[in-house]
């Protein structure tokens, strides 16, 4: 990395930045990973990152808990000193195990190519070595200590030490017991790892045994008793076995570990990454920030919407700083040069580290804490001279500094022709030309800016200089912007205006300051008329146009979000009426159902009845069977009169024939036709148990085929003989007979009675003989209408018996 970019890092204060990120990482490696936070040298490195970012942030949301790297550790210096024939302590190869365990889990956990692509290709090809994990686990205890059950050896020896151990510890108790009155104290004690007793001074030759220590009084010497120094020096012996022993197992199993040094590496840097992703994730989602969209050309525009100082976020949240006030960055591919012009402490500063740092969290795979989704182009430099070059010992000052820091910029600005594809270059100059003549340093400012724009993507400059206002005027690739100054207040707002110049507001905020006010007047007089002053008093006038054109507009957004508000309230209101009404029908619905359900069921209790009290009451069985008769006709009819009315279509000329299925208007029901009559007027039809004679009328086509008339039918005389009183035929035709086989009784009364509510003649009833019960009950039915004369059996042609034919009046 070149000078000039490390300056821009240190300026824009990027290393504190990474030092924030680091405290999300959860590994010791991540954390240093983090803190050495390096930038990618190609945009497709950059977006992979963010599409990390992304994964890892959605995977950390779904796991309870969050996704965790417990258990893993910095193994790269024990793979290491493995690989080099080195022997690890038990603690370091458990962490290992550990690791690999680790490992696994997050394998199991990450990997699913189709929700998670980049994420699980970077674990396929991860090898976690559950081999190598069981054989440390196997000869390692916790904490690092060698099992027994690692080598039969070391399980032979320690179980000598055990017995050693305690047949000392039984002998120096015994020796207690029988030396108690020469003892100072009858607690085993320890010297240079033997074991002593604390023997009077004067009773050391008594006991016996070699003297390790006194007391500093002297009263009190420490004797290792003869009686235990074999078997002392035995257990040493044994434990230097020990010891060589579980340094043979832990060099084994270090080999074993070095031979997997490739695996193990690669496994270490996955596992720094994922850790690193899932800082970014982190860290982002504590921001509140969102995934910016890298645009595939340099030229692409810079779309950052309240655009917040990340650092600044840091200190509010973190040591209770003041809020942070955000910016909105808009700069179409067009633009090369933006002004930013204002009073000093309005955020004109704060402004070019927060684009700049933009730039490069967006090239880190950082998510940037904006609104909305933030665009921009992969910037692959950045280079910034913000802030006093002055230097006492290199004998610069501020123009010299600031001069040589540009010089590094355009050096390290590449030729039009080698800039990598897709690669932008973003130049943050601040206070640009200051420190020297005025009018020197802002045609200088103004010939550098020119030169910029064509070199560089976008170069982001702040001035005082009036003349740099000017420039978007001459040249289409500058823009103007200022950060806004309250001078009712007489302090910054810290918001960004594009599009106006900003003023220096030098007087009024020498005035809050409290210089004198004769200084400011005769300040104030000095302003050359024509020049900036005037320039001052357009850009006031602009200020004050532009603040009335967004009261304006907050109105009348105002507005539209009541009116949008209203539409959505009376939309409710009628669908809630709709509802209700459909409701209501709904209900009112239900009680006919419920009613037709109980009539009918009324209806069938008085047949039960009338059934059971058979020929016994015949009087009140007519009675009966005629109030089931008026409540069946009157059920029929509340089910006609609420039954949706059939689309009818006129169908002129379908004419329905023998076989056709048709649909009764009077039921609803479909039929069948059996029979047609000879004028085509009635038709003979079976509704499933029923046989019907119905007339043309009434019916329809399953379609809603409306029937056309019959033709008249030819002119045939018929010799006829009429019965006294009557004026129709004797003779007995289709239209004056009707066919109850099959009906029940009151169904067949029904049936009768509206055939002769029309009749000017006899009507022909067939009912059938089978066992005379519905011959037997029209007949009694009959004899009690007032209006109907005389009931017979008909002509043997006519059916005989099976026939009856009634004589109305």
């Amino acid at each position: 990395m070149s000078e000039i970019h490390q300056d821009t890092l240190e300026l824009l204060e990027w290393p504190r930045l990474a030092e924030h990120l680091a405290g999300f990482a959860s590994t010791a490696a991540g954390r240093r990973h983090c803190a050495l936070l390096g930038l990618p040298d190609h945009p497709a490195e950059s977006r992979r990152l963010l599409l990390e970012t992304t994964e890892l942030l959605a995977l950390d949301g779904l796991c309870e808990g969050g996704l965790s790297l417990q258990g893993a550790g910095d193994i790269a210096a024990t793979v290491a000193l493995c690989a080099k024939g080195g022997c690890c302590g038990g603690e370091e190869l458990l962490a290992v195990a550990a690791t690999l365990a680790t490992a696994r889990r997050l394998r199991r956990q990450i990997e699913d190519p189709e929700l998670r692509p980049v994420t699980s290709a970077l674990v396929a090809e991860l090898r976690t070595l559950p081999e190598l994990e069981q054989r440390l686990h196997f000869c390692l205890e916790e904490g690092g200590r060698v099992a027994d059950r690692a080598s039969g050896p070391l399980e032979a020896v320690r179980r000598q030490l055990l017995e050693l151990r305690g047949e000392r510890r039984d002998r120096l108790q015994e020796l207690v017991r029988r030396y108690a009155s020469l003892l100072q104290d009858t607690v085993v004690s320890e010297r240079s790892g033997r074991p002593v007793l604390a023997v009077k001074a004067g009773a050391a030759a008594q006991v016996g045994g070699l003297v390790h220590d006194s007391s500093a009084s002297g009263s009190t010497v420490y004797v290792e008793p003869q009686a235990v120094i074999a078997l002392g020096n035995r257990i040493r012996d044994d434990e230097g076995q020990e010891r060589e022993l579980e340094r043979q197992v832990r060099s084994e199993l270090s080999a074993l570990v070095g031979e997997q040094a490739e695996p193990l590496g690669h496994l270490q840097q996955v596992l720094v990454r994922i850790d690193a992703g899932l800082a970014r994730a982190r860290y982002g989602q504590w921001l509140g920030a969102v995934r910016p969209e890298l645009a595939e050309t340099a030229d692409a525009p810079f779309e950052l919407r309240d655009l917040r100082h990340p650092l600044l976020l840091w200190q509010e949240r973190r040591e209770g700083g003041r809020p942070v006030v955000p910016v909105s960055i808009s700069v179409g591919p067009e633009l090369r040069v933006v002004a930013i012009t204002g009073p000093n402490t309005g955020g004109k500063t704060v402004t070019l580290k927060s684009l700049g740092l933009a730039a490069l969290m967006a090239r880190a795979g950082l998510f940037l804490p904006c609104a909305g989704t933030p665009r921009l182009p992969w910037c692959g430099q950045v280079l910034a001279d913000i802030g006093d070059e002055q230097s006492l010992q290199q004998n610069l000052s501020t123009f010299s500094g600031h001069i040589r820091r540009i010089a590094r910029i355009l050096g390290a600005l590449p030729e039009r022709g080698s800039v990598l594809e897709g690669s932008a270059a973003l130049v943050l100059l601040d206070e640009v030309g200051a420190g020297t003549d005025p009018t020197e340093g802002s045609a200088l400012a103004a010939a550098l800016l020119r030169h910029l724009a064509d070199r560089a993507r976008l170069t982001v400059a702040t001035t005082h200089f009036g003349e740099l206002k000017a420039l978007k005027y001459a040249d289409p690739r500058f823009e103007n912007a200022s950060v806004a100054f309250d001078v009712e207040t007489l302090s910054p707002t810290y918001r960004l205006q594009w599009g106006i110049p900003g003023r220096s507001n030098a007087l009024a905020i020498a005035s809050r300051l409290g210089l004198a006010p004769a200084v400011l007047a005769v300040a104030a007089a000095q302003l050359e008329p024509g020049g900036e002053g005037d320039v001052n008093r357009v850009i006031e006038g602009l200020e004050q146009e532009r603040l009335r054109q967004q009261e304006a507009a907050e109105a009348a957004a105002a507005l539209l979000a009541r009116t949008e508000l209203l539409h959505e309230e009376l939309l409710q209101r009628w669908s809630q009426q709709k509802e209700q009404s459909a409701e209501l029908q709904e209900q009112r619905r239900q009680r006919l159902e419920l009613s037709i359900r109980e009539g009918q069921g009324e209806v069938r209790r008085l047949i039960r009845r009338l059934r059971s009290v058979g020929q016994e009451v015949r009087a009140g069985g007519r009675v009966a069977g005629e109030t089931a008769r008026q409540a069946g006709q009157r059920l029929r009819h509340l089910e006609q009169q609420h039954r949706p009315l059939p689309e009818r279509r006129d169908h002129g000329g379908w004419r329905p024939r023998v076989g056709d299925r048709i649909r009764l208007l009077a039921l609803g029901k479909a039929a069948e036709v059996l029979a047609i009559s000879d004028d085509g007027s009635e038709l003979s039809v079976r509704c499933g148990v029923l046989r019907l004679s119905v007339e043309l009328a009434g019916i329809e086509g399953l379609h809603g085929e409306k029937p056309a008339p019959p033709e008249p039918p030819p002119q045939v005389r018929i010799r006829s003989r009429r019965s006294p009183g009557s004026r129709g035929p004797e003779v007995r035709t289709e239209g004056n007979t009707v066919d109850v086989r099959g009906l029940r009784v009151h169904e067949a009364e029904a049936a009768v009675e509206e055939r002769l509510r029309g009749a000017n003649g006899p009507v022909w009833v067939i009912h059938g003989i089978g066992t005379g019960k519905l011959k037997r009950g029209l007949r009694e039915w009959l004899s009690g209408l007032a209006w109907v004369e005389r009931v017979s059996d008909a002509e043997p042609g006519d059916g005989g018996p099976g026939c009856s034919v009634i004589w109305v009046k």
